[in-house]
């Protein structure tokens, strides 16, 4: 007979409902699709590993680590570290974008202000 534990059921509890938020977010278009199958994935990972105690315990001992809560939480931490450098990556490419637009658009606003046809006054939105 297999005992579950309250940690398990909860761990489980909290997986599904993170990821009916994650659902909820992509369909409210406030999360792209891109990132909901890494935080799908990870939930189901969670999720794993709260019920696959023998597979937590190889792990766990595969690593050589002392206890299985703190595999989790060196799993949850690596997992946590990936996606901040994966945005950072994100956010540098954003801001380069943005200043090559910025550029591109004092470029143009130059040009258009020296032509002899330009009405002056503020451009046109």
């Amino acid at each position: 007979m297999t005992f579950i534990s309250r940690a398990q059921v909860l761990s489980g509890l909290v997986a599904v409902l993170l990821a009916l938020l994650v659902l909820e977010l992509v369909r409210r278009r406030k999360l792209s699709e891109e990132y909901s199958v890494l935080w799908l994935l990870s939930m189901t990972a969670v999720a794993v590993a709260a019920f696959a105690t023998p597979l937590l315990r190889w792990v766990t001992h595969a690593f050589g680590i002392l206890y299985e809560a703190s595999t989790v939480f060196f799993f949850g931490l690596v997992f946590v570290v990936l996606v901040l450098l994966h945005l950072s990556v994100k956010l540098s490419r954003l801001g380069r974008d943005a200043q090559v637009l910025a550029q591109e658009l004092a470029l143009l606003r130059a040009e258009l202000e020296r032509r002899p046809d330009a009405a002056p006054g503020p451009p046109a939105s």
